[in-house]
């Protein structure tokens, strides 16, 4: 990146904290920007706490935002015209004066100059004559669609062919990205968004979809002067980083980084991308980290299923083939009870092994209890046939699922050690859905891990610990298979 905005020091201490602590750091190329607004109404910008701020953060940039709609001026600020321009002018000439970069950000400036033209551009000029590197056009409210964004964005450019012009959109209709590129098509070049569009209210522009369609569908060199898989070979796990260090789940819809970006579930597109991949694939999954996916479902057709096979299985198969039909037929069935293996692809490959004939029981859950007290620890004792034996063992956890877990896994690691290695990362219940006419059935999730491999199983039960259950003993199940299809 060429900035990072690393928060607004007056408006909290944590914002000041960072300052301070990125101070241990080396950036190689990024230059670190502080955020802050004009200097308040009758201060001088000496005076200001705001702009101090600023200065006193120590780093070399600063983006400063002022008000380019006279509704704001005249009912927020309750000063003149005259006023918000010396605002403008004096905070930009301070803050240059110094030695900080300046990034005037036009908060509003497409509503303002969808009411006042000629004072929302007064404004910009204001900025743009005192110093400021570069003028931001603001989308403040996420309210403007994309056709005026270019219209107006383009008359800027007209008006002032020599002024370096940005973008700041949000996405309150759902157009942040789409006005970016409007923006950027008009004569923008510098952009302003956030890894995964998180921001406030609906969020900001999506920096994960802006930057890679900007060079790979615009034909523009964004960032480094580098082949796009170099430059965007590690955005998925950017992406990713982003969402753990916030605590969210990632979407797995969202463009270009989801884990459905290039899913291909209907069966005429995954034999079509099996034969061209660009037939159905904008672009090449791997250039921004990402890779494709074959999902088995109910509306998959053959070539789905080979091509699952293909992928996690290591297996050539012939789409035509009477086990992949039957395979095929049981997905659908399944589906019709409340399945989904669109999230749980491993469960899938199960039912495919089976009809394969490939598939060895190495071990099968007998019968299981759960003791669940009023406090949270639960208590759980299951009987596990493994090899013609049949083990008793107990569990203990937090909650009844756990407790399943951890008996389960005890009963299963004497014979086979190398399920110690196995970590279940995620679970979910992801929804009740009626598909029976009387009864509720709760659809669970499992997500396993082992080192880099990643496996998803689904259970379903109107039991949702029974659903647990099922999505459990297949994940356990599905590493013992997938180990002894790789020794042969």
């Amino acid at each position: 990146m060429d900035y990072i905005e690393g928060g607004w020091p007056y408006s909290n201490p944590k914002d000041l904290d960072f300052f301070k602590a990125m101070k241990e750091y080396s950036l190689s190329r990024a230059k670190l920007a502080a955020f802050g607004s004009t200097r308040r109404r009758g201060v001088r910008p000496e005076k200001d706490e705001g702009l101090n701020s600023l200065v006193d953060a120590d780093v070399p940039v600063a983006v400063i935002f002022g008000k380019s709609w006279t509704l704001h001026v005249r009912e927020v600020l309750g000063v003149t015209w005259e006023e918000n321009l010396a605002m403008i002018t004096e905070s930009v000439e301070y803050l240059r004066g110094h030695g900080m970069e300046v990034v005037y950000d036009a908060e509003h400036f497409y509503q303002g100059f969808q009411e006042d033209p000629e004072m929302a551009l007064a404004s910009v000029e204001a900025a743009w004559r005192a110093g400021a590197r570069v003028i931001v056009l603001a989308d403040t409210n996420g309210g403007t669609p994309p056709h005026e964004v270019y219209r107006i964005t383009a008359e800027v450019r007209r008006r002032f062919p020599a002024m370096p012009l940005g973008a700041h959109m949000h996405n309150d209709i759902g157009c942040a990205v789409a006005n970016t590129l409007m923006a950027v098509a008009a004569g923008a070049r510098h952009v302003q968004g956030t890894v995964n569009g998180v921001g406030e209210r609906t969020g900001n522009a999506d920096l994960t979809a802006v930057l890679p369609t900007l060079e790979l569908k615009m034909g523009l060199r964004v960032l480094r002067d580098e082949p796009p898989a170099v430059k965007f070979g590690r955005l998925r796990e950017v992406s990713r980083l982003v969402y753990e260090a916030l605590g969210l789940q990632p979407n797995p819809y969202q463009p270009y980084m989801g884990e459905f970006a290039f899913a291909h579930k209907g069966g005429v597109h995954a034999d079509a991308v099996m034969k061209v991949p660009r037939a159905y694939e904008h672009i090449d999954p791997a250039l921004v980290g990402n890779r494709r996916v074959f999902v088995v479902s109910e509306m998959a057709g053959g070539a789905s299923v080979v091509l699952k096979a293909a992928e996690e299985l290591g297996i050539p198969l012939d789409k035509r083939s009477d086990a992949v039909r039957a395979a095929l037929e049981e997905i659908k069935r399944l589906e019709r009870e409340g399945y989904s293996f669109d999230l749980a692809p491993a469960s899938a490959m199960l039912i495919l092994m089976r009809r394969l004939g490939i598939y060895r029981e190495r071990f099968r859950l007998v019968e299981w209890r759960v003791v669940a007290g009023p406090g949270e620890r639960a208590y759980a004792v299951v009987k596990v046939w493994v090899d013609g034996d049949e083990r008793l063992e107990a569990g203990e956890g937090v909650g009844p699922v756990h407790a399943v877990d951890v008996a389960l896994r005890r009963a299963l690691t004497s014979s086979f050690p190398q399920l110690a290695a196995v970590a279940l990362s995620d679970y979910r219940v992801v929804l009740p859905t009626s598909v029976r006419s009387t009864e509720s059935v709760v659809r669970v999730t499992a997500e396993f891990r082992n080192g880099e491999r990643i496996w998803r199983t689904v259970g379903v039960s109107t039991n949702v610990v029974m659903a647990s259950i099922k999505a459990l003993v297949d994940g356990y199940d599905f590493a013992l298979q997938l180990e002894a299809l790789k020794k042969g």
